[in-house]
């Protein structure tokens, strides 16, 4: 069924997260992954070990190459790990995707703890990359690391929600798997009001790149028509799936399986 999905992120080598991660979860629901790669990190289960960064006109260039001939549905942006790149990401999807929706993954802290996102760039993604978002898709922590607000409950992942919002994301998705309890609930905070979703937590050390699934399979949905709510549902019920069949790999958050099957043909509007 399609959709194309222009994802701006980071590389993986361990093939758990980033560019990878968001291939094969488009891919998996249907959709057409197009990348434009922002950074190439030397990392497995255990962590980032090194970062290269691709140059900023070089990041620029792929993007204009794909949308002038292949075009976009919706946009996904991932690892933006400083000022320089962040503006100009912003200014491409301002010259060739105005009107495209984005769901923009604040992408700070890998899932071993090391810090993606320079100093200098956090006040450039609030700025240039939250007010271009259709969606925002930040962790608990993220959340609060953007807003001020320690995010530790549905109350306080609401504010940050709102917050975000004022800030000038259309919609907020505050995930809330690093919040302890036996549930996880994620809420959509949108013009129109908060939907809620819970699900029972997986005990399990194997989540690499969950955070990059969810947000490219939203995109997905998306690019195919659904409404925002039925895009992150099935987005949900694709990664909890992904989480189950993890095969179990390496020695730390080892990676999901992006190869389960949810409907990729199912458009609830």
């Amino acid at each position: 069924m399609n959709g194309r999905v222009l994802i701006i992120a980071g590389s993986d080598s361990g093939g758990g997260a980033g560019i990878q991660a968001d291939i094969k979860s488009v891919s998996a629901l249907g959709g057409f992954a197009m990348t434009a790669i922002t950074a190439l990190t030397a990392q497995n289960t255990l962590g980032v070990h090194a970062i290269h960064p691709v140059d900023a006109d070089f990041i620029a260039q792929q993007m204009a190459v794909v949308l002038d001939d292949i075009g976009a549905d919706c946009l996904k942006t991932g690892m933006l790990h400083n000022v320089e790149v962040i503006e100009v990401v912003a200014d491409m999807i301002a010259r060739k995707a105005a009107g495209l929706p984005l769901v923009a993954d604040p992408v700070m802290v890998a899932k071993g703890g090391a810090s993606l996102l320079d100093v200098a760039a956090h006040s450039a993604l609030i700025e240039r990359i939250v007010p271009l978002a259709a969606v925002l898709t930040p962790n608990a922590p993220e959340a609060a690391a953007l807003t001020g607000i320690e995010v530790g409950d549905e109350p306080s992942q609401q504010a940050a929600g709102e917050a975000l919002r004022a800030m000038g994301a259309r919609a907020v998705l505050v995930k809330g798997g690093h919040i302890d309890g036996p549930q996880i609930v994620d809420l959509l905070v949108t013009g129109d009001g908060v939907v809620r979703f819970e699900n029972p937590r997986l005990e399990t050390v194997h989540t690499h790149g969950t955070g990059c699934t969810l947000a490219s399979a939203i995109a997905t949905g998306l690019a195919q028509g659904m409404d925002l709510p039925s895009a992150v549902s099935r987005a949900r019920d694709f990664v909890i799936a992904a989480i189950a069949a993890a095969p179990g790999f390496g020695a730390g958050h080892g990676p999901i399986d992006h190869t389960v099957t949810v409907d990729p043909g199912r458009i609830d509007k």
